[in-house]
């Protein structure tokens, strides 16, 4: 059973954590409608849908930054604890540095479980709701096809691939589309077409001004027309951007996608695996800036919690420095998704030994 001291601190913990989160995620929702509204003005988009998108993006925000607000808010309570001289009487009483902890570390797994269940469920349905309406609505390309998405180049098999200038998800319409199929690293076929629309309900595509060019040994074979039904072995999923897909699926399927894409040799497999990795290695961080927190805080110094609060800042800059760094060089690089992910952890929780070494003493 915890003690008075136990629940003193983990009440603490979890209360600051909150009102951090209620305190920065209105600001950001303020500067956010701020530089938006115009667009959501100009679309006439409905009140329903811009409420449900804050919602979304209250879901998606929080569990991104929460391992920061989860930082500052322990070095802010903690900070008034040794200001207040409660630490050294805690510590005076015979309680050990390390069973002084103990309520921290409960309080970090809390909010690590709660993340990590945020993540698998919640967050890649607030993804889908964020992202989608970004692109509907707030894309500067989004001018007269609402919901276009552009650029989109995807390695579907081995040995094919294909590319949309613009997709429409609300039409299921492509438009500028290409596809490419190699034999021995040698072209064997380019299939273009000026549209592309998804059928429902046979799910077939139809091709629009579409022209199919047939490499020969001596001669080309070139086949064209106006319009042509047929089937492709890529999914409407395909079409839309590669992160857009990661982000919004639910841990299970992400698993089956990105097994799918590792039989297709996608190029892009990178991309699907920060994002797979990502699930879990934030939750993780919840305890390792939870003991960079206390240790760094729990001193009494001459700056007072002003000072602790600026060395809290810079280190979750650091923290945010390098989970954007190594998160682009695994999706832009050869260099191992999992490393790369995991790294500022690794670095961090290297850094929280070596600061949890000299508080004790």
């Amino acid at each position: 059973m915890l003690k008075i001291i136990d629940k003193y601190i983990l009440k603490r913990y979890l209360i600051t954590f909150t009102v951090m989160l209620l305190m920065f995620i209105p600001i950001g929702i303020v500067i956010d409608v701020s530089e938006k509204i115009n667009k959501i003005l100009a679309n006439k988009v409905p009140f329903i849908e811009v409420a449900s998108y804050y919602l979304d993006f209250t879901i998606y925000f929080a569990n991104l930054l929460f391992p920061i607000f989860l930082f500052l808010s322990v070095i802010w309570f903690t900070s008034k604890l040794a200001n207040n001289t409660e630490i050294i009487a805690i510590l005076s009483s015979g309680i050990s540095f390390t069973r002084f902890m103990r309520p921290y570390i409960i309080g970090a797994t809390t909010v690590s479980l709660f993340a990590l269940i945020m993540s698998v469920y919640l967050v890649p349905s607030a993804s889908l709701g964020f992202l989608s309406f970004r692109y509907r609505y707030l894309n500067s390309y989004a001018k007269n096809a609402k919901g276009d998405q552009t650029n989109v180049l995807r390695q579907i098999s081995k040995d094919e691939y294909i590319y949309v200038s613009s997709f429409n998800d609300i039409s299921k319409m492509a438009f500028n589309f290409s596809m490419e199929k190699f034999k021995d690293e040698k072209l064997e076929y380019k299939l273009t077409a000026s549209r592309l629309k998804y059928n429902a309900k046979d799910s077939t595509y139809t091709l629009f001004n579409y022209t199919k060019r047939k490499v020969g040994v001596l001669n080309d074979i070139i086949e064209s027309g106006e319009k042509k039904d047929t089937v492709f072995n890529f999914d409407l999923d395909d079409l839309t951007p590669v992160v857009y897909i990661a982000e919004t699926l639910p841990l299970q399927e992400l698993n089956k996608f990105i097994d799918k894409e590792r039989q297709r040799g996608s190029s892009n497999i990178n991309v699907y695996l920060v994002v797979l990795y990502k699930k879990y290695s934030l939750p993780v961080s919840a305890f390792i800036l939870t003991i960079i927190a206390v240790a760094v805080s729990s001193m009494k110094r001459r700056g007072g919690m002003g000072m602790n609060l600026a060395i809290g800042i810079i280190l979750a800059f650091a923290f945010v420095f390098l989970d954007k760094v190594f998160g682009v060089l695994a999706e832009a690089s050869s260099a191992p998704p999992m490393l790369a992910v995991w790294t500022p952890n690794i670095v961090f929780g290297i850094l929280a030994i070596y600061l949890l070494r000299n508080a004790k003493r």
